[in-house]
Order: C-alpha cells, then structure tokens, then sequence
C-alpha cells in the first residue's frame, strides 16, 4: 500500500496509471467475490481506500495547478519585465 505522502510526488500520468491498475484489481477482486474464488475479503477494502487516496492526491493537484494559473492571470501581465 502506498501513503498519501508517496503519492503526491507522483506526476500525473503516474497518478493515472496507478489508478487504472488499482481499477482493475478491485474488478477483478469482485469478480472472484461473485464466484466465491475470493481468499482475501479485506484486500476489497483496501483497494478501494487506495482508489480513495488516489482520487484525492489527482483532485489535490488539479486544484493547485488552477490556483496557481488563476494567480498567474490575476498579475496581469505574467509573461512580460518591466524595465
């Protein structure tokens, strides 16, 4: 398992692929729940708080970055010196 603090160091297509991996495994942790293969009935719990995490670290880095574009168009003229 993977903490928080690790993953906000990921970049986003790192976030992304973690997610789609974690996706699949509790699919198929359902699967195996339906036909009664499944040992292990906490690893559901513990995949989907992964996918929690995960959503949580994404959605945290898409509001930083719109923070920080916002503060960039509000000074105005971002891209040019006063001289």
């Amino acid at each position: 398992m993977t903490t928080a603090a690790e993953l906000r160091e990921l970049d986003e297509t790192e976030l992304e692929n973690k997610l789609l991996e974690a996706r699949k495994e509790l699919f198929n942790l359902r699967f195996q729940a339906a036909t009664g293969r499944l040992d292990n009935n906490a690893r559901v719990m513990q995949v989907r708080r992964e996918i929690a995490r995960l959503m949580t670290v994404q959605r945290a880095h898409e509001i930083e970055l719109a923070e920080s574009a916002e503060a960039v168009v509000g000074r105005g003229d971002a891209g040019t010196k006063e001289q």
